[in-house]
């Protein structure tokens, strides 16, 4: 997760250039959970130009929306663009109202808050028998593996290899979602325990 001097310095380093500064928002309610902070503050207050406000990652059916902040980034185009190469979705109301469901009251902090607290479960649960590549920020877990056991793991839960330590070792990612129960997570550790450190 970048910090609010990390995501500055890359605006300003994009600004010096005549560039726009484009944040994916995938997973934007995870960030503002976790670093208990506004919206505003770690975005257009630091220099971020256009934002892509994820929904899908944290409860909606389906809706993204795009998000300038004027000061800097043009829209005027936009509207062409979108049409030219985007989806463009013949009943927006319909995903709008999502939007509006997920920001009018605190779903979005309960779902954000679920994903991120299901992450640091894991982490906590399977610390001993698995080293954690990186702070648990989010509502990703990082954590070194043998690759030699990466088939058994996946038996439980599909999950993807971040990257290659060596030839024997491997970061996998662990993701957790708005609605992840805890008795998923419990279950999980249970086979990462049992798989990687057999009694």
């Amino acid at each position: 997760m970048y910090t609010l001097d990390e995501i500055k310095a890359l605006a300003d380093y994009a600004h010096a250039r005549g560039l726009l500064l484009h944040m994916d928002g995938a997973r934007i309610c995870n960030a503002a959970v976790a670093l208990d902070l506004p919206f505003r503050a770690f975005t257009r207050d630091v220099g971020v130009d256009v934002l892509s406000f994820g929904g899908t990652k944290n409860g909606l059916l389906g809706g993204e929306a795009v998000i300038f902040f004027p000061s800097r980034a043009s829209i005027a185009d936009f509207k062409f663009i979108r049409k030219q190469s985007l989806q463009l979705a013949s009943k927006m109301r319909f995903i709008s109202a999502q939007f509006e469901a997920l920001l009018a009251g605190d779903l979005w902090r309960r779902n954000a808050c679920n994903a991120n607290a299901m992450a640091r479960r894991l982490a906590e649960s399977v610390r001993d028998v698995v080293e954690i590549a990186y702070p648990v920020q989010a509502n990703a877990v990082f954590a070194i593996v043998p690759k030699r056991q990466l088939a058994a793991l996946r038996k439980h839960s599909f999950f993807y290899e971040w990257a290659d330590l060596d030839e024997e070792r491997a970061i996998v990612r662990w993701m957790y979602a708005w609605d992840t129960p805890a008795e998923d997570v419990d279950a999980f550790a249970a086979h990462i325990v049992k798989v990687l450190h057999p009694r």
